[in-house]
C-alpha cells in the first residue's frame, strides 16, 4: 500500500475523537491522502469496523467518485462526490458508536485509487461498490482509529 492516508483530527491507531462519533456531532473526520499512483481516474473510499459483534464489518461511510486530483475531504463534507448507503441505513457518514461495553473498536478508513472513472449512482453499498471497483484497483491505503464506548 503506497497510498498514505491521514487526518489532522487523529493519528494512525489514535482515538476518533468524540466529535466524529455517533455520541457527539457525528462529522466525518478530515482526511488526506498522497501518493496515488500514474494512472488514477478516480478515488473511493470505504470506512468500517471489523470489530462490530456480527460476521461482517460494520459499514460507516461510502464514498466514490471522487476526482483523481483530491487530495482529501474536509471535516463534515463531501460536496461534489457520491455518497452510497452504510449499515445505519441511510446514506452518509455514520460515526463511531459501537455497542457499550463492547472494549475498542478499529475504524478503517479504506482509500482506493482507481483506473477508471465509474459509471455509478449514489446509493451503492460497500458490496456494490466493490463489485463495481473490481479490476479497476491501482493501489490503496488505509488510516485506522480506535473508539470505545464505556
Amino acid at each position: 500500500m503506497a497510498i498514505e492516508v491521514s487526518s489532522p483530527a487523529f493519528d494512525q491507531g489514535g482515538v476518533i475523537p468524540t466529535q466524529y462519533t455517533g455520541e457527539g456531532q457525528d462529522l466525518s473526520p478530515a482526511l488526506t491522502w498522497s501518493g496515488l499512483p500514474e494512472g488514477t481516474r478516480e478515488i473511493a473510499l470505504i470506512c468500517d469496523d471489523p470489530d462490530a459483534p456480527r460476521p461482517e464489518p460494520w459499514v460507516h461511510w461510502v464514498v466514490y467518485k471522487i476526482p483523481a486530483d483530491s487530495t482529501g475531504l474536509p471535516e463534515g463534507g463531501t460536496e461534489g462526490v457520491l455518497e452510497g448507503e452504510n449499515d445505519f441505513g441511510r446514506a452518509g457518514y455514520g460515526g463511531p458508536m459501537p455497542p457499550i461495553g463492547h472494549g475498542i473498536h478499529h475504524y478503517h478508513f479504506k482509500v482506493y485509487a482507481l483506473d477508471a472513472e465509474l459509471k455509478a449512482a449514489a446509493g451503492l453499498t460497500k458490496g456494490q461498490l466493490l463489485k463495481v471497483i473490481e479490476g479497476h484497483i491501482l493501489d490503496e491505503g488505509e488510516l485506522v482509529g480506535t473508539y470505545e464506548r464505556k
